[in-house]
């Protein structure tokens, strides 16, 4: 067994504070939309995702993929926005097995209620703090990590 690469403190300190920012973060946004529309945090990041798509639908495992989320916490979420009228579930042509999740018509409307106090919160706790050079290095390395993380994946 190889010898632990603990971490000296200039890393300790930078993990520490990303996963309480994240944690913070995610924490204050939830709130906010709680707050602010009927949508939780976990429907505006599907909702989100299937708007993004000029279809508004998604597969299911392609729609965990890009959440990072468990398939199966992923199916259980989709049934409750699906019985609050937010999705729809339809079956896949080419895959009985699978299906497709769709935003509806309530799911817009919803989704384009809330981004406005949303987007006004991102950049009050997140974006206005920060410089264009930060804004790209933050980037820079979120696009670095992510890249690491679905090569090791496959």
């Amino acid at each position: 067994m190889s010898e632990v690469r603990w971490l000296d403190e200039r890393e300790l300190r930078a993990w520490r504070l990303l996963q309480h920012m994240h944690l913070r973060l995610d924490g204050e946004l939830a709130r906010q939309l709680a707050t602010e529309s009927s949508l939780s945090y976990a429907d505006y990041v599907v909702l989100v995702a299937l708007t993004d798509r000029p279809d508004g639908r998604l597969r299911l495992f392609e729609l965990a993929q890009i959440l990072g989320w468990e398939k199966s916490r992923l199916s259980h979420h989709v049934s409750r926005m699906e019985s609050r009228g937010l999705v729809a579930k339809e079956q896949c042509p080419d895959d009985r097995r699978g299906s497709f999740v769709v935003v509806t018509s309530k799911g817009r409307t919803e989704i384009k209620a809330a981004a406005p106090g949303h987007v006004a919160a991102v950049r009050r706790m997140f974006i206005d703090l920060l410089t264009p050079e930060q804004l790209d290095s933050v980037a820079a390395v979120a696009e670095l990590v992510l890249k690491n993380l679905e090569s090791s994946a496959q």
